[in-house]
Order: C-alpha cells, then structure tokens, then sequence
C-alpha cells in the first residue's frame, strides 16, 4: 500500500514539473537577427564590385522580446553585437526601434525612424493566414513546428513556433500561430530571426511598456504631414498608391 502510494506521488510530482516546464506565461526572450548584407546589395548598380566584395557578408544584432499573458515589448538591446564596421552597415548605431504588441486588444504601437525621425504608429494586429507544417526542429531548447505564410502578395514567411510558450507572438509583431515563433526567415528579404536563449521564465516582467519617445501619428492631421514628409521626394508624375505607404510605414522594423 504504501509503495502504491509512493508511486502516485511520485507519478504526481513528475507530471507537475512537467507542465511547469512546458507551458511559460511570461518571459525575456533574446532573438538575433542576420541580415545577409552582401546578397541584399547584390543586385544594387550604384555600389561597385569591389565594395561588394569588401563587405561583411552578415549584419547581426540582438533584440529583446519580453511578455506576459497578454502584452510583449520588441526592441534591440542597447549595444549591437557583430554590427559590421564599414559603411553599408545601414543598421550599424543605436537602433531605437520599438514595437508594443497587445494581443487581448489586437492592437500594438510603433516606434521606428522615418526619415531621421522617431515616430510613435498606433496599429491593429494585421492577420496571416498560416499553413502549418510537419516540419519540427528545436531552437532555443524548444521543440518547434514550421509554418509558412504570405505578406504583401508575394512574400514568404517561414516561421517556427512552440505551443510551450502560450502568448500567441513573435519577432517583428508576427502573430496568429499557436504559441510563440521562435524561429523566422524572411528569404526574400534575406533576414534571418532565431531565439538565442528563454529566461526569466513565468516570473514578473515589468518593462513592458508602449514606446513613448518619438512624434506621434495617431490623428488624421498628424497623419497626413506624416505622408507629405515620407513622399516630399516621389515622383509626382508616378504617385504611390495609399495602401502602399502605409504597408511600408507600418511594416517591419527592419
């Protein structure tokens, strides 16, 4: 009797320290994002063999993503590791890049540079209509299936998300899949996002907060100098249609 007894405990035991380990509710996770650099510039006419040739062929740089049940903060850590040092390092600097995503409300803020400017963006969670597949690789110390989906018309995204982590987010705001996306690629753009390490594990995290610093655009008068500022340079004969600007005003942090 007493054995049995052991052995239900036991069994018990086990099974909690289990769905402890499987199922975090609040996090800090640390992704690094490559760019390969020297596929980007390849087709650009205006940079020179020679100058291709001397490029760093990756641009790498960490981002933190912290969250809870509802709500996750997306920014890059405060000193880039890796950055190349020459001067097509676009990303090279202090990126003040920012994304509040709320996933209760469906909503999340903006923060990135426009045209050398800080700009706070008020938006709704876009929706990706995901194929899951049977793909699973792990990342991170997490078993991950693969998904796929299309942005922008023609663009594919790879992902790879774990249903261990509950909170339904990810790298760049992507969102929709069951659990959290771990693992992103982007091939078209030649951008990579890959977990590096989960800590702070289901205990409080205080630093999510809504970007603040920048100018805000979040009324139709703001909005509209916004515009005028981001297509001062168009050409006027070959207007952008609305939809197109606000895809690439809205769109990743890249």
């Amino acid at each position: 009797m007493k054995k049995s007894i052991l052995t239900f405990l036991l069994a018990f035991l086990i099974i909690g320290v289990k769905a402890q380990n499987e199922f975090v509710t609040s996090a800090k996770i640390t992704y690094e994002k490559k760019l390969n650099l020297q596929r980007q510039m390849a087709n650009n006419t205006w940079i020179s063999d020679d100058a291709k040739d001397k490029m760093k062929k990756y641009v790498i740089t960490l981002w933190d993503y912290s969250f809870n049940e509802t709500t996750a903060s997306y920014k890059a850590q405060k000193k880039e590791s890796n950055v190349s040092d020459n001067m097509f390092a676009f990303s090279s600097g202090q990126n003040t890049a920012e994304m509040y995503t709320d996933i209760s409300k469906k909503s999340r803020v903006i923060k990135k540079s426009i045209m050398g400017e800080d700009y706070i963006l008020p938006d709704t969670i876009p929706n990706l209509d995901w194929k899951i597949m049977h793909d699973v690789r792990k990342i991170a110390g997490y078993d991950c299936r693969k998904a796929i989906a299309v942005i922008n018309d023609s663009v594919y995204v790879v992902a790879f998300y774990t249903d261990e982590i509950l909170l339904k987010g990810g790298p760049e705001g992507f969102t929709g899949l069951p659990g959290m996306i771990l693992g992103l690629a982007i091939p078209r753009y030649n951008t990579t996002w890959f977990a590096t390490k989960v800590e702070a594990v289901n205990v409080p995290i205080y630093e999510i907060s809504q970007p603040t610093k920048g100018k805000r655009a979040d009324n139709e008068k703001e909005f509209k100098k916004l515009i005028e500022m981001y297509t001062r340079y168009d050409d006027k004969k070959k207007p952008r249609k609305i939809e197109d600007i606000k895809k690439n005003l809205y769109g990743f942090l890249l």
